[in-house]
């Protein structure tokens, strides 16, 4: 039998400095899905599925990342280059200027903002889901200190501290859990899905230390997105409001930045039920779910 998840085709683009590997689902509008944290394009096989119905879906691996090699040394990523990457992938595959969204997660949100920021021409709707923006903590050296804590980690006992050096510290100890939260049981992985999750884990030695810190630490243009505002929403997960990746975006919101949208799940929501997390998604491009939550 077929695997509905397999990507109807791939490709790779190249960009100064990089070559990007990329799948492609579906027709109608471009909506590029951005993996966050060590994922590349598996993370969305679900939920492209769910969604190429309407849209061309397109999915990638970021510069460092599993199929998509570096020209050169690895060294610290940063937002705007992988801004330009995700841009120059929709002049690829929407050169009609036809309306495109974007959505990203965790650390690909981050990207999503600044994407938004520098071409708000070319975008019709952005969905960044828990951007994990120190600067914009209430006490922003809270979270400087966490995320270089988790690569000192790292460096000093290996990915299984550092994971367990961010979960701890991702927890505020004042806040009061919602009310429902808890982990969802997740399907059976296929055999694609389980070989993405050995290619995302091997990422995981480049996300903490060449994207984490450089990352987090990305200071947002607020009066580009001010000026985008109606174009951007901002996801929270209804088990993780009360996380510190989740508290920045909902002070962009608490700015007039953005429409607030809750989403299933946690801060990894779309890999804990990707069919609710693409049914909500949906929602929010159709502008059939309340900004606002």
């Amino acid at each position: 039998m077929a695997d509905r998840t397999a990507p109807e085709r791939t490709g790779r683009l190249k960009v100064p400095g990089a070559t990007l590997y990329y799948e492609v689902r579906g027709e109608g509008p471009l909506l590029l899905l951005m993996p966050g944290g060590s994922a590349d394009a598996g993370l969305y096989d679900r939920m492209a599925a769910r969604l190429a119905d309407r849209w061309t879906v397109a999915a990638f691996d970021p510069r460092g990342y599993s199929r998509s090699l570096l020209d050169g040394a690895l060294a610290d990523q940063q937002v705007a280059v992988q801004s330009e990457d995700a841009y120059r992938l929709i002049e690829l595959l929407s050169p009609d200027d036809g309306p495109v969204a974007v959505f990203g997660s965790s650390s690909s949100a981050i990207v999503a903002l600044d994407l938004l920021s520098r071409h708000p021409e070319r975008l019709h709707r952005v969905v960044a889901h828990e951007p994990p923006l120190v600067e914009l903590l209430p006490d922003p050296e809270r979270g400087r200190k966490l995320f270089a804590a988790v690569r000192d980690s790292f460096r000093r006992d290996g990915e299984a501290a550092a994971l367990a050096t961010m979960t701890e510290g991702l927890t505020d100890p004042e806040a009061v859990p919602p009310a429902g939260g808890g982990h969802r049981a997740a399907a059976e992985p296929s055999a694609r899905e389980a070989e993405a999750f050995r290619r995302m884990r091997a990422n995981l030695p480049v996300f903490l230390e060449h994207v984490l810190c450089s990352f987090s630490g990305y200071v947002p243009d607020l009066a580009a997105l001010e000026r985008a505002t109606e174009k951007l929403v901002i996801g929270v997960g209804e088990d993780s409001r009360t996380l510190l990746t989740a508290i920045p975006g909902v002070r962009l919101t608490d700015r007039a930045i953005g429409g607030l949208v809750e989403f299933p799940g946690g801060h990894t929501g779309c890999v804990e039920d990707p069919d609710a997390f693409a049914a909500r998604l949906r929602a929010v491009l159709l502008d059939e779910t309340h900004r606002g939550a």
